[in-house]
């Protein structure tokens, strides 16, 4: 999802909303204790359809668009440093990131500032670049970026200026380190002593931001705030809670998309020692018991006859059938540039390829867990989520209650990929809850998660370019067909038809071309649900352009690397890349027979990011990853051991997607149940990732799924030079490879 940093708001408006802001800011200190300074984001900017549509079909009110606080940062009367984060830390790192932001500019280290979790509030917590409450699509760094500098930086000018006030001194003349203000006759003060002043002092109207080269935190390789808890076991998900009186549920839903439930018999699963309920829902059935083992054990007592609907003989070829027709109809036009139809029907050469996406499975290490209290007048929810204010309005919405009185304690997400965008599983638990006294937990089986996920679309691409003398493209037409993940969530397009994020990528390619036009054919799937996966649109897209591009380059016979060089002429921070990964792979190096490299690069969530991979052919089928060269300009960096290692995690995951992942449906049901027919790489597979990090003062990039858009062409283009064979439908070992 794009964003314009132009706001909307008017000079009279922008006084009106600081005026609210400063009296909002004497309010949250007063309630929050301490120092409070809210991070103050703009005005809601719209230029992306999805974020609009997201937050107006979602949300049902207006909140978001006035625009949030976005995070608050306090200072207590201890001098304690606490971030009240809008963003949930799901591995990515970007807690600590965040901590940074706010550590270099109100002068206090690292260890001093500690995070917790928003609560569930659009009106102060809404992402300006999702433009709703919410975690995802590589925008928290971005989104926080200037923001919670602010925040640190006017929290720092208070606190100085209550100390001058005290020694009555100028206070440009103070300076401000590790908590501490020192006065210009060598008086010290440290900030809690000076914390109840700084409370009643004005707002400041100006904040003068640090300049890159003066930053101390940002940009130096800092230790993970979460990583201590995480490795001595003492941190808590929601898997690991427990609150007085819980027992534990989980349930079996059936296994087609739309099918009910038609009659249980319980009486063998009643009989299990430590069951307490069972519970009957439209398409379910969820066991209540003292814990998780018997939960599942009972779940495998029942009995039960499902309606399968009319989704019961549905499978993984139909859908794919209907993806590839859709292909081939005219769509709804998303991008026109010049002419392509002349520019194809007067081009000398011509090119063209179709490409095909499988659905994916998101399948987290940490299932759908959610604990859940309903009561006649409120209702507790402890669970990771990506959306809180969204999961908050579907429980108001169900239970009849006000969104005041539910209330949504976010936690520690083990995994989620773009999962936990949704809620349906967080319904199912008030559902369950509303049946019963007591607290309960839900807890789904790993095989109830795989096989009732939300999957990423099925996608086929078809593309046909128009080349020059030189076999050199001109311009390319791009039909993209597969199911909308825009429209499953907030129930529509716009009239133009063009799902905004199924086109990203495609609309604005990385390459100069005189011709485009990009057509968007929706299909949507019958048998299983959609949703946004790690990389979304923009690794769709990737996948088919780099393909596309490399082949275009075998074609004109001009070695992959240099085509891609040549036509990177608008795009210098990509050139550069392209020269880090030639220099870092060896790029021109003979290989052995057998050998190949591959690569891939890419413009996606504000920075950029190029690929190499090497890998070697053991037979006509074994494949050894070798290596991976991977070289990212994301702008400045707030830290680059989570730069690196959201590079490495993510140009994994996306080998293991693009080597191993598929899901199929036969007879309307998700075949893959675990991670025995669903592979991950495994230690043995996994190649060595060597991440160079860019020196830049652009403004900062996502990182969190840049990697894992590049890994599919980056693999598909070795194995090409390896061995002479084009994949254009992944996964890999749908064709016979297999890791060595």
């Amino acid at each position: 999802m794009k964003t314009s940093s132009m706001s909307n708001a008017t000079p009279d408006a922008d006084n009106d909303l600081n005026t609210e802001r400063r009296r909002f800011l004497k309010r949250s200190s007063l309630l929050l204790g301490g120092l409070a300074i809210s991070t103050w984001l703009p005005p809601m900017t719209r230029n992306s359809f999805a974020s609009e549509a997201i937050s107006g079909a979602q949300l049902g009110d207006n909140s978001a668009q006035k625009g949030g606080y976005g995070a608050f940062v306090r200072v207590g009367t201890d001098g304690k440093v606490t971030l009240i984060s809008s963003k949930i830390e799901m591995g990515q790192g970007v807690q600590t990131g965040m901590a940074m932001m706010v550590a270099e500019e109100l002068e206090v280290p690292l260890k001093d500032v500690s995070v917790v979790e928003a609560p569930a509030n659009a009106a102060l917590y809404t992402d300006p670049l999702l433009q709703f409450q919410a975690t995802g699509g590589s925008t928290s760094t971005r989104a926080t970026w200037e923001p919670l500098r602010k925040a640190g930086a006017t929290a720092r000018m208070l606190l100085t200026q209550a100390a001058a006030n005290r020694w009555n001194v100028d206070a440009t003349l103070c300076t401000a380190k590790a908590g501490t203000i020192s006065g210009p006759e060598g008086q010290t003060v440290n900030y809690a002593e000076v914390v109840e002043d700084a409370i009643e002092l004005p707002i400041p109207t100006e904040v003068t931001l640090k300049s890159p080269e003066s930053f101390t935190l940002i940009g130096t390789p800092a230790q993970r705030l979460d990583t201590p808890a995480k490795v001595n076991g003492s941190a808590k998900f929601t898997i690991d809670l427990s609150v007085p009186n819980m027992l534990i549920a989980s349930t079996i839903t059936c296994p087609v998309l739309g099918g009910k439930v038609k009659q249980v018999d319980a009486s063998k699963a009643r009989a299990i020692k430590g069951v307490e309920d069972i519970i009957t829902l439209p398409n379910a059935v969820a066991v209540t018991a003292t814990n998780t083992w018997t939960c599942f054990k009972a779940i495998k007592a029942l009995d039960i006859e499902w309606d399968l609907g009319d989704n019961a003989s549905v499978n993984s070829e139909e859908e794919a059938n209907a993806v590839r027709e859709a292909s081939r109809q005219q769509g709804a036009v998303a991008k026109t540039v010049g002419d392509i139809d002349t520019a194809l029907k007067e081009a000398p050469h011509t090119f063209e390829a179709s490409y095909e996406q499988p659905f994916l499975s998101h399948s987290p290490l940490e299932p759908m867990t959610c604990v859940a209290h309903v009561r006649q007048d409120s209702c507790d929810l402890w669970v990771g989520t990506q959306v809180p204010d969204f999961a908050q309005k579907a429980a108001a919405k169900l239970t009849g209650l006000a969104p005041d009185n539910i209330a949504v304690h976010n936690q520690l997400i083990g995994g989620a990929f773009g999962r936990r965008l949704e809620y349906d599983f967080i319904i199912q638990a008030v559902q369950i809850a509303q049946h019963v006294n007591y607290p309960i937990k839900l807890t789904w089986s790993r095989e109830e998660d795989m096989t009732h996920d939300l999957y990423r679309p099925h996608y086929v691409d078809h593309i046909q370019a128009a080349l020059d003398d030189n076999l050199e493209p001109t311009g390319w037409r791009q039909h993209i067909a597969g199911a909308s993940v825009l429209a499953s969530y907030v129930g529509s397009l716009p009239e133009s038809g063009v799902d905004g994020d199924a086109v990203e990528v495609a609309i604005d390619p990385i390459y100069a071309l005189s011709d485009l036009e990009v057509q968007y054919n929706r299909q949507d799937a019958k048998s299983v649900n959609i949703s946004w996966w790690r990389g979304v649109g923009p690794l769709r897209s990737t996948f088919v352009q780099e393909s596309f591009i490399d082949e275009l380059a075998y074609h004109a016979n001009v070695d992959p690397l240099t085509f891609r060089y040549d036509r990177l002429k608008e795009h210098p921070r990509a050139q550069a890349l392209l020269k880090v990964v030639e220099k870092a792979s060896d790029w021109h190096s003979a290989l052995p027979e057998g050998h190949g490299r591959g690569v891939a690069i890419s413009h996606v969530f504000g920075g950029y990011v190029a690929t190499v991979i090497e890998l070697a052919m053991q037979g006509e089928l074994g494949v050894k990853i070798k290596r991976v060269i991977s070289a990212v300009d994301c702008g400045i960096v707030t830290n680059p051991t989570s730069v690196s290692a959201q590079i490495e995690g993510g140009t994994l995951f996306g080998i293991s997607a693009a080597f191993f992942n598929e899901i199929h449906i036969e007879n309307g049901a998700v075949q893959q149940k675990n991670y025995d027919t669903y592979r991950q790489l495994r230690i043995t597979d996994a190649p060595s990732v060597e991440v160079h990090i860019t020196k830049s003062a652009e403004q900062p990039g996502g990182v969190g799924e840049a990697g894992t858009s590049l890994a599919a062409p980056a693999l598909v283009n070795a194995l090409y030079a390896a061995s002479g064979k084009r994949i254009r439908r992944i996964p890999l070992n749908r064709h016979g490879y297999f890791t060595v």
